[in-house]
């Protein structure tokens, strides 16, 4: 212990020299004149801050996908039915039971044709990809054969984007 000590007193040592020198040399060097900013870049329209996510995609949904009837909030259990899965949701628990009504509700489904057509879930960071409740919502989406369409909040969600990437899940 008492070597580990010495050690690292003889390596303080070392730092604070090296530091006081570096400090000298700083003062010593002449400073340099101001230097002009940069000129600005060019313009760029700051992206609105969205507060209200469900709001926001609720007026896509509806005046972009007019041919879809959207209904908010929906529950698993609304297209499943009181359904029991046997699953693989996570790697150590192969097969696992899994029951409709703990599904996250779908954030929209979009309904043609008298059916459900697709699905449009909103989460809060990609730790919702791997939550059991958004597992099992996506899970009976694909069982019903249903385009499930993930967004993630804390990202930028540009209208063009949204639009685009719903028309090519949805086909439209």
């Amino acid at each position: 212990m008492g070597l580990l000590n010495s050690l690292l007193d003889v390596a303080r040592k070392a730092v604070s020299e090296a530091i006081k020198q570096s400090q000298e040399q700083a003062q010593q060097q002449p400073r340099p004149q101001s230097t002009p900013a940069p000129a600005p870049a060019a313009y760029e329209p700051a992206r609105p801050v969205v507060t209200d996510w469900n709001a926001y995609f609720a007026e896509i949904l509806r005046t972009e996908f007019p041919q879809y009837g959207v209904v908010e909030n929906v529950p698993v259990t609304d297209l499943a039915g009181f359904d029991t899965e046997m699953a693989k949701l996570y790697k150590k628990r192969p097969m696992q039971a899994y029951k409709a009504e703990w599904g996250a509700p779908y954030t929209f489904v979009l309904y043609a044709n008298g059916g459900p057509a697709g699905i449009v879930m909103l989460g809060s960071g990609h730790s919702h990809d791997q939550n059991v409740k958004y597992l099992i919502a996506r899970m009976y989406a694909k069982k019903l054969g249903l385009p499930y369409i993930n967004f993630y909040t804390q990202m930028p969600n540009e209208r063009d984007y949204v639009i685009g990437r719903i028309r090519r899940f949805m086909n439209a």
